[in-house]
């Protein structure tokens, strides 16, 4: 199994990916295949390059950062003609530094006998998230970077041309959030669902202010400037998720779509293709998509943490139990809390005994981040549940 969240995964990965695509994919063809695993539209459902068993139980952050690696490796085979994977990890390693000349915190972390992978897993944490700060995460609708494509896109062009030219990023977000703005203005009927995507995208630019957009048309945006295939697909899907509509599909939605394929050149039957693939995505996933659970975010927030918690609980429950067989207090007082409140000395007892314990397990660090203290009622519900064997013989010892 592999964990995007531990040291050594992107190894692992390489070592059982089961399926690439074939060589020589035309462009079309490799961009078909990213959209089908939801990369585009900001919601993986599963990693289809692995089997099921390896990413079993993972977060919707840790599959994201998996199909940001593949999608990243794909690329590089499609351009660079190579599918050797540690020169691959050079160049994104490198296209990331380009890209970032500010540099990244925890790059500095990294040792330097560590192995490249080592650097590029950092990365890509980073990248998918769309802030640092664990709480407002959670609260938003969105939990990772909705326009990662974009990456991708920059990556291709950093390989062909050796470099990023200078405001090439700006303007690929900017002409992405635009259009996709354009788009909903041409929608007479207005719902939830274009409110959230517009959350959706404010939440995932890094180098342009949305709130100085201000395009009224498509002539007022320099399109010509953006001569690859993938970019122009990338900004059809984007508008088409703009336009997405589970009822009927206005005219002038439908006019501003082709209108915008036939300025990019694309033959009208992307434009259907696109607006169609996107229309059976929503409603084969939509119950899982976070930007369409919007009707109680508090409620969203604690169904996530609990996920995530179980989780971090499952993957380190033999350090966990180790660490608690250590200190009989705190098994005693969260035995306690089991059937009856904890008195407010006790629970700040509990409270620090558990953030020393969590120190000492790099996975459950989760906690000590700003605003992490408040999901301790979690891991302290969870923890009865899923190591029974430890309170058992602490009631036993009670009696």
């Amino acid at each position: 199994m592999i964990n995007p969240s531990a040291n050594g995964w992107i190894d692992k990965f390489f070592v059982r990916l089961k399926t690439k695509l074939p060589e020589n994919t035309p462009t079309h063809d490799f961009y078909r295949a990213i959209r089908d695993t939801g990369f585009i539209y900001g919601y993986i459902p599963t990693c289809k390059q692995l089997d099921e068993k390896e990413t079993k139980g993972c977060t919707d952050e840790e599959i994201t950062k998996v199909t940001l690696l593949y999608t990243l490796y794909e690329l590089y085979r499609l351009v660079a003609k190579n599918d050797d994977t540690n020169a691959f990890i050079k160049h994104a390693i490198l296209f990331y530094k380009h890209m970032t000349p500010e540099g990244y915190s925890f790059l500095k972390k990294v040792l330097p006998t560590s192995p490249g992978s080592r650097e590029l897993e950092g990365i890509l944490d980073q990248r998918v998230k769309t802030n640092d700060n664990i709480i407002s995460r959670n609260f938003s609708h969105v939990l990772t970077n909705a326009l990662l494509f974009i990456d991708v896109l920059a990556f291709k062009h950093y390989l062909t041309e050796g470099k990023i030219n200078d405001g090439y990023l700006k303007k690929l977000e900017e002409t992405t959030v635009s259009l996709a703005s354009l788009a909903l203005k041409t929608k007479l009927n207005k719902t939830t669902y274009d409110d959230l995507l517009i959350k959706l995208l404010e939440s995932s630019v890094r180098y342009i202010k949305t709130g100085r957009i201000n395009i009224n048309n498509i002539e007022e945006l320099s399109l010509d400037y953006f001569t690859d295939e993938l970019e122009h697909l990338y900004f059809v899907d984007t508008s088409s998720m703009a336009i997405w509509s589970d009822k009927k599909v206005e005219a002038e939605e439908l006019e501003f779509l082709y209108n915008l394929g036939n300025k990019l050149q694309l033959d009208d039957s992307v434009i259907t293709e696109s607006i169609a693939d996107f229309d059976v995505f929503v409603k084969t996933n939509r119950e899982n998509i976070h930007y369409f659970k919007y009707s109680n975010p508090v409620k969203h927030f604690y169904n996530h943490a609990s996920q995530n918690v179980t989780l971090l609980i499952n993957r380190n429950k033999n350090r966990l139990i180790k660490e608690l067989s250590n200190n009989g207090e705190l098994v005693v007082l969260l035995t306690h809390s089991t059937h009856r409140s904890l008195q407010p000395a006790e629970k700040k007892k509990v409270k620090k005994q558990l953030l020393e314990i969590c120190k000492t397990v790099p996975s459950l660090t989760i906690f000590l981040l700003p605003g992490g203290s408040l999901l301790l009622p979690l891991l302290i519900k969870f923890i009865p549940k899923l190591l029974p064997t430890v309170f058992n013989e602490n009631l036993d010892n009670e009696e």
